[in-house]
């Protein structure tokens, strides 16, 4: 080997020293202080952020998630619709009554606009649930419908018996409704909306604390500040949780 081959290999050892002198110390720096993001990270930021935020959390009692529980009612179009027709489809829960002369106009508005911005996806449902199934007939929740515009097709108002109506929306869902003579339209209710997976799960996102909020307010508009008792708007966030649930 000549002399001059020596001394290629010695400048070549002698730049690498220096490299690793100089800049591995900052490299190893910039992870340690989270500079520097690993490809795995990003992947996993990506799938986080899928629709925007991270997993929704499930709603447990006991340890246990919580389903949807079995029902089978009348839809608008006399149809039988029961919870598995519901099954593979992320959709909302509601309980309304179609005279109700206060917030579930304000309620079926806000659903509206949901529909509309879901319109595009099979796999998206809302099922509203009449508190007053002796006036709701199919008839009236179809020209309800029509009144409203609801064209999904895997939106459907559902009536049926009231006493089983009543432990779904008190029992199974713990979304409160009431026959209540001494208030504007004869009937109490809430005004949420539940969210549900594609396997029946019923989900929602966390508070600051990391609670579940269990329900979304349903009735202030997307272009409320706040509703007339201050409640915060929810439709926004509701929209944000149906993505989620689809592209999960």
């Amino acid at each position: 080997m000549s002399k001059k081959t020596n001394y290629s290999y010695i400048g070549i050892a002698f730049i690498i020293l220096v490299f690793g002198i100089l800049f591995i110390p900052k490299i190893v720096d910039r992870i340690s202080n989270n500079d520097v993001i690993r490809n795995e990270s990003r992947t996993d930021y990506a799938k986080e952020n899928k629709g925007g935020g991270t997993t929704l959390a499930y709603i447990e009692n006991e340890g246990i998630k919580r389903q949807v529980p079995d029902f089978s009612f009348t839809n608008q179009n006399g149809e039988t619709i029961t919870n598995k027709d519901y099954l593979g489809k992320v959709y909302v829960i509601e309980f309304f009554f179609t005279s109700c002369p206060t917030i579930c106009p304000r309620m079926n508005a806000n659903l509206v606009a949901i529909q509309e911005a879901f319109k595009a996806y099979d796999d998206f449902g809302i099922a509203s649930f009449t508190i007053d199934p002796k006036r709701d007939t199919p008839e009236v929740l179809k020209d309800y419908a029509t009144k409203y515009g609801v064209t999904h097709p895997n939106w459907n108002f559902l009536t049926g018996d009231k006493e089983t109506i009543y432990k779904l929306a008190n029992e199974g869902f713990y979304i409160y409704a009431a026959e209540n003579e001494d208030v504007l339209g004869g009937f109490e209710h809430s005004g949420n909306f539940a969210l549900i997976d594609k396997k029946g799960f019923i989900r929602s996102r966390t508070d600051s604390y990391g609670n579940p909020i269990i329900y979304y307010r349903g009735i202030v508009s997307e272009a409320e500040v706040a509703g007339e008792d201050g409640e915060r708007e929810e439709i926004s966030l509701l929209k944000d949780d149906i993505l989620k649930l689809l592209n999960e």
